[in-house]
């Protein structure tokens, strides 16, 4: 790595515990297994709920409070006190789990005053870690390997994710679905080809939509349907690290965390 990097202890206990539950997913993943529905339709399995059970013992050895989507959620009342929080989504693209196309990660973030400092995703299927200290300006991608046992050896072999620049001036890479378009979607790219720009669709499963942007392998990721917290928090402390904003479509103000309402407004990472 091309800079020197401490890792921060919280940073390190979150990408234990990343990796242990990405373990467990994959145990999982490799046999035959159920699914149910939860009151909202979306899928849950026998890994998210193993998964979320290894990283809230990890976690909770640091006596910061915990906001899971596998958890249950206190009121407002009580976390409106809370300075920091960890947001956790065990299992992120369980759709994607299902399917078997290995675009699922295990996302886990700390929030300080509403702000992402701290992130890490795992892609379990890939072996592929990507994770970030803001307050650093640190970003992180690495591959995780049995030869790898001591923080200092993860960061010899990770690489440095730089500030996103666009490829070309006349293409634009939108991280979007290429055979569910909503009509916001198809708006938002009709008024960027309106501008002369050719529009690529890339596509991308769970929490690695933000990280190809990161990456730079694509430059816009627009979302206009609904998101949770824990859905973005850690992607965002990626992106944030490498100088790339995930605002609100409307106000163009920079996403919080650990809100009344657990839901995320329609942003654009970008």
């Amino acid at each position: 790595m091309e800079k020197s990097f401490q890792i921060d202890k919280n940073l390190l206990i979150a990408i234990k515990a990343s990796l242990d539950a990405g373990d467990e997913i994959m145990k999982i993943y490799e046999q035959d297994f159920d699914f149910e529905l939860k009151s909202d339709f979306s899928p849950l399995t026998v890994a998210d709920r193993n998964a979320n059970e290894i990283i809230n013992k990890y976690l909770l050895k640091t006596n910061i409070p915990i906001i899971s989507e596998e958890n249950a959620q206190l009121d407002y009342s009580i976390r409106r006190k809370w300075d920091s929080c960890w947001i956790v989504d065990p299992l992120d693209g369980t759709k994607e789990f299902i399917k078997r196309n290995g675009e699922f990660t295990v996302n886990i973030a700390l929030i300080e005053n509403g702000v992402p400092i701290l992130g890490v995703v795992y892609v379990p299927v890939e072996k592929k870690l990507y994770y970030a200290d803001v307050n650093e300006g640190v970003a992180c991608l690495t591959a995780i390997d049995s030869n790898i046992k001591e923080p200092s050896e993860l960061v010899k072999k990770s690489t440095l994710l730089k500030r996103n620049k666009l490829v070309s001036k006349d293409k634009i890479r939108i991280v979007a679905s290429r055979s569910h378009l909503n009509d916001e979607t198809k708006e938002f790219i009709k008024n960027i080809e309106s501008n002369n720009k050719k529009v690529e669709i890339v596509s991308k499963g769970s929490s690695l939509k933000f990280c190809i942007v990161a990456e730079g392998k694509a430059d816009i990721y627009p979302r206009f349907a609904p998101t949770m917290e824990w859905d973005t928090a850690a992607a965002h402390a990626i992106c944030k690290a490498v100088g790339i904003s995930i605002t609100n479509n409307k106000t163009n103000k920079e996403l919080t965390y650990n809100k009344e309402e657990l839901l995320n407004p329609y942003f654009i990472c970008m």
